[in-house]
């Protein structure tokens, strides 16, 4: 049996030590280093004992670790190493309060902060197991550089994380000098076996740009049917698609087969717009409209801090979404019976928008549920909303992975590379990444050149 606060001998063996970013990304984030130990400084606790209450999903993380490790310990002592229940997995702990001897965070970056404190408990845990390699895992950019600056090995938590962004599937492919006869036969019919046609071979539902000359096709190719038909750029609901991209997700979120939408892009290239008017032109189709997008907290503190009621503290954060609709509306000026009618969808709640948060524990049945921002999840949030889907409910996601509010999030860690990057070649999924701004030249400028 492993002595207190020290291991049997496997060189092989590392020992990772995680901060409270990590397990506030995944609270599971200790069953996955595989037969590897994981410890975490008491000061994790502390700090995930402040973020216990609350709807947000870190409180909702910070719980579920708490019970996990109560399970985990049972009768035994956490300041021991116990094991983790996973098979083949190692052994977990909590590393008190102990101060390095060799080298001490606190002295050299300051007394006080609780990084430095679990600096030095991956310190003393590394002079304690010399025959280790002790890492530190955290999603603090500057905790990992402090950590290397005083020669501890220090990564980012990787699970969930795209390897290569810039290869991040786009949905779209372009085909040239492609059959001539395919292109007119699909034009004609609008749809056509996808067999020895000459496409390139995809696991899932993808779109195709077909070329010949002067002569081109855009098709959506159905993996479940074999087919490819031909996607129509007619305005759905007073919004025409601009260019074809926007023509692609128009398609997508149309497809009553396809129940999972995912649609990337730079600001100003119509993502929520499209996902909006899309759910408009198949009201009836739907019991509610529900928009959402998740709200960045400053510091500590939820949207509960902010004065007044909760229709106050959320307007602010669902502006923009709210801006969509009045564009939407005024694209029926002078048709005074449709203004009506988007007005009393909203009276009436046929239209939600709400803060993501306000979900939590709901189950989404025959809803169009369109969730914006959705850069700003987790791998763990995005799962969950997904998970939440009833019968006949369609979940769409809208978002920029280069334009990140969230901290300890980045383009490969966040939930929405996480989705296009793992449902790719699934049957009821499509995904399109829109490249054109249509906002403004003046906005097109800003994502060009600044």
């Amino acid at each position: 049996m492993a002595t207190k606060g020290k291991l049997t001998a496997d060189p092989k063996k590392k020992i990772f030590v995680l901060d409270t970013s990590v397990i506030l990304y995944d609270h599971d984030a200790i069953n996955n280093f595989h037969e590897h130990d994981v410890a975490i400084p008491i000061q994790v606790l502390e700090e995930l004992d402040n973020f216990k209450s609350g709807n947000d999903t870190r409180n909702f993380e910070a719980r579920s670790f708490i019970r996990l490790i109560d399970q985990t310990s049972k009768e035994k002592l956490i300041s021991d190493w116990v094991a983790l229940k996973a098979q083949n997995a190692g052994k977990f702990k909590v590393i008190l309060n102990e101060q390095p001897l060799k080298i001490n965070a606190e002295e050299i970056f300051g007394k006080g902060k609780t990084d430095h404190k679990i600096l030095n408990a991956a310190l003393s845990l590394r002079e304690e197991n010399p025959e280790k390699k002790v890492v530190l895992v955290s999603k603090d950019i500057c905790l990992r550089l402090k950590a290397k600056a005083l020669d501890l090995f220090a990564e980012d938590y990787e699970t969930g994380k795209i390897k290569n962004v810039d290869e991040l599937y786009a949905g779209k492919t372009e085909l040239l000098n492609f059959d001539e006869s395919i292109i007119e036969s699909v034009k004609k019919d609008k749809m056509l076996g996808s067999a020895n046609i000459g496409l390139t071979a995809k696991e899932g539902n993808h779109f195709f740009v077909l070329k010949n000359k002067r002569k081109t096709a855009n098709v959506f190719f159905n993996h479940s049917n074999q087919t490819i038909s031909l996607v129509s750029t007619d305005p759905i609901f007073g919004i025409k698609p601009k260019n074809i991209e926007q023509a692609f997700a128009i398609h997508a979120l149309l497809d009553e087969n396809i129940k999972l939408v995912s649609i990337q892009g730079n600001a100003g290239t119509g993502k929520t717009l499209l996902a909006l008017a899309s759910a408009l032109e198949q009201r009836r189709d739907f019991r509610q409209i529900y928009i959402t997008r998740p709200i960045v907290s400053l510091s500590n503190k939820d949207i509960g801090f902010l004065p007044g009621d909760a229709k106050s503290k959320t307007d602010p954060f669902m502006a923009p979404i709210w801006d969509n609709l009045r564009f939407i509306k005024d694209q029926f000026v002078g048709d005074d019976k449709m203004a009506a009618k988007i007005d009393e969808l909203i009276t009436t709640e046929k239209i939600a928008i709400a803060p993501l948060a306000f979900i939590r524990g709901r189950t989404l049945t025959k809803i169009f549920f369109i969730i914006d921002e959705a850069q700003n999840l987790t791998p763990h949030e995005v799962k969950t909303i997904i998970s939440r889907a009833g019968e006949n409910t369609k979940i769409v996601f809208t978002g920029d992975i280069y334009q990140i509010d969230t901290p300890y999030l980045d383009s490969e860690s966040n939930g929405l590379s996480y989705l296009i990057e793992n449902a790719k070649n699934h049957p009821l999924y499509a995904h399109i990444t829109l490249q054109k701004g249509e906002r403004s030249e003046l906005a097109n400028l800003a994502n060009l050149l600044l």
